[in-house]
């Protein structure tokens, strides 16, 4: 495959390394505006997306333009979203995104979704969400948190919404930390009087990311649409 990184800071560089061990060429390597390369003659099977917030939207539509299909696990641009998959739509191009890439994560997605259903009648537990990132990550809370309080929200009637750091009864409240050189921890709490029930997931490095963009991007090779992990995760499990 010929893959273009849309970025190329350290995750750029840790997906890189993944896709060339897995015998994938480099193309493009994207750090500034995407405009001034020209992708038509690059003949990319896809892009990968880890730029940075507002480079990410101009970054996909541009791909889509070029019939090249997108792998994004940019966070902090989804107020686009909707245009973005609208504009896939009409380009006949695929575009993938997920808010975090990790094998593992999607598994700890499952459980945290299984676990919410488990605890929805059970009034006494208050639940709130951990994330604790590096210090270069300029958005919070992570889209993988938002992900995880989505998943609660939608198997418990009783929660509206989310809210960093300060959450109402009826909203998730969620703590974002900033840490050098972390990763990335999620945790999911839930606290009555008498115990604690928890879930954790800790990433050890950016490899585990960047495997799962490759894998991502090795799957969206030749589809049209608008995917998910799940999408992908099926075709593995």
């Amino acid at each position: 495959m010929k893959i273009a990184l849309l970025g190329y800071g350290k995750m750029g560089k840790a997906i890189e390394e993944i896709a060339i061990n897995r015998g994938h060429e480099i193309v493009l390597r994207v750090s500034e505006d995407i405009e001034a390369y020209n992708l038509d003659e690059l003949e990319i099977d896809a892009a990968i997306d880890f730029s940075i917030p507002k480079a990410a939207y101009k970054n996909i539509t541009t791909a889509f333009k070029h019939k090249v299909p997108v792998v994004c696990g940019t966070t902090g641009w989804l107020d686009d979203y909707e245009k973005v998959t609208k504009l896939c739509k009409e380009e006949d191009s695929a575009f993938l995104y997920a808010s975090n890439f990790s094998l593992g994560v999607n598994v700890f997605f499952e459980l945290n979704k299984k676990l919410a259903h488990m605890m929805k009648g059970l009034d006494d537990y208050a639940v709130e969400i951990e994330e604790i990132h590096h210090t270069e990550k300029l958005d919070a809370p992570s889209g993988t948190a938002i992900s995880l309080a989505q998943q609660i929200i939608a198997e418990n009637p009783n929660k509206n919404g989310w809210q960093l750091d300060h959450a109402d009864k009826d909203e998730i409240p969620i703590y974002a930390k900033r840490i050098k050189d972390v990763p990335g921890t999620h945790t999911v709490s839930y606290e009555s009087k008498i115990d604690t029930i928890e879930i954790m997931h800790m990433a050890k490095s950016r490899q585990g990311f960047a495997l799962g963009a490759v894998i991502a991007a090795e799957w969206l090779k030749d589809k049209k649409g608008v995917f998910t992990m799940r999408d992908v995760l099926s075709s593995l499990f």
